[in-house]
């Protein structure tokens, strides 16, 4: 792939959406912010949870579910990767599960050349009720079971990525069991409830504790299914330190890694040097 940046940084985006309960709808939304991303330089896109659709009912999701490798979901979003000449890490899409009632929430990861290269399914299961906002993910999605890393190599240079998604930030076990890495991608669909109260602290935590960049895409507004979820797309550097932020609403954010700052925050402080356990 062609860059204008040096050989130790790489541009990465991450792509918010307002998901809607029309699926073509959504794809020819990424497809076009993904396009504007690319042509801003990035080398690698993120989509949010959910980017391909957030029904007016969950089981919708379970009616819209594809066997990996096949579906018209997935052609596109291989396409869409080998149109833009990038890494896409697309979100999440619904996928057969053992059980015919549920899918797997998982994300798909595709070359420049449109070839899938690695997978994540959700591990965490999210789960919140007050009086008037009820989530159980658990009823309609299966849990994965294996931590996901995607290992990629631009212009000679390797870069390393943790995958987890919205729920999985509440459990840093999870992070640690990644062991090091460049950046945690994390696609998300954060309820505006708990994001306001979390979303922020979660992720900036994530990126100290672990000393690396975290690049967090969110679904950011007010959904047909009446659902309102928190936006905030954010890129944080290993020092915690927030690099670039959407609110609310569709568009992209973008920013580098620099494997020279990733050096110098593990080098002064070398925390993960001096772990006990």
């Amino acid at each position: 792939m062609s860059t204008t940046t040096n050989s130790a940084e790489l541009k990465i985006a991450s792509v918010q959406m307002v998901s809607t309960a029309d699926l073509q709808e959504n794809l020819s939304a990424a497809r076009r912010l993904i396009a504007a991303a690319a042509a801003d330089g990035a080398q690698l896109v993120v989509l949010p949870e959910y980017f391909c659709l957030m029904g007016l009912k969950d089981t919708d999701k379970v009616r819209a579910r594809e066997s990996i490798g096949k579906g018209p979901i997935q052609e596109q979003l291989s396409d869409i990767a080998k149109a833009n000449n990038l890494y896409l890490v697309a979100g999440t899409i619904p996928l057969e599960a053992k059980d015919p009632s549920k899918v797997l929430n998982t994300t798909l990861v595709y070359n420049p050349v449109g070839q899938q290269i690695s997978r994540y399914d959700k591990i965490h299961l999210f789960g919140f009720q007050t009086t008037t906002e009820r989530y159980q993910e658990s009823e309609t999605i299966e849990a994965g079971n294996e931590p996901g890393l995607l290992q990629i190599s631009v212009d000679g240079i390797e870069w390393k990525f943790g995958l987890s998604i919205c729920y999985d930030l509440r459990f840093p076990e999870l992070y640690r069991a990644l062991g090091q890495v460049d950046c945690h991608i994390i696609p998300a669909a954060f309820t505006y409830t708990t994001g306001k109260d979390h979303w922020e602290i979660l992720l900036r935590a994530r990126a100290i504790e672990n000393q690396s960049y975290v690049l967090a895409s969110a679904q950011g507004g007010k959904h047909q299914n009446q659902r309102r979820t928190w936006g905030n797309s954010m890129l944080i550097d290993p020092w915690g330190e927030v690099l670039a932020n959407l609110p609310e609403g569709e568009g992209f954010i973008s920013g580098l890694l620099c494997k020279d700052k990733l050096n110098e925050v593990r080098s002064k402080l070398p925390a993960l040097a001096h772990r006990k356990l």
